[in-house]
């Protein structure tokens, strides 16, 4: 892995510590599963206490809405929890592209 890959890695991570702390704090763990610099795609797994919380659904559209308004170098982000693989209850993990023309629009909770 470069070192720019890893400043980009590093940078994901930084940005969920400060944006959402709240995972830590109540037993959850945010993992990056992939981060690749040059395609702005970003791939984090929630796990812990998020794979079972009810409010995980939305920590995750926070997590891409908040990313896409800071930084400028994401243009896709995948964020999934335990809660993905509980078939037909849950929601599938999707995958959000930026849109330059609907930078400014708000993503919907699924619910």
């Amino acid at each position: 892995m470069s070192e720019e890959s890893n400043t980009f890695r590093d940078n994901i991570s930084s940005f969920v510590k400060r944006n959402f702390p709240q995972i830590d704090l109540h037993g959850g763990e945010s993992n990056i599963v992939e981060a690749n610099e040059e395609t702005g795609y970003v791939h984090i797994n929630l796990s812990g206490a998020c794979s079972g919380c009810g409010i995980s659904p939305m920590t995750v559209e926070q997590i891409k809405r908040r990313m896409f308004q800071q930084m400028d170098t994401v243009n896709e982000i995948e964020v999934t929890t335990g809660l993905d693989t509980l078939g037909d209850v849950a929601q599938e993990p999707v995958s959000f592209e930026k849109d330059n023309e609907d930078k400014d629009s708000e993503i919907q909770a699924p619910f």
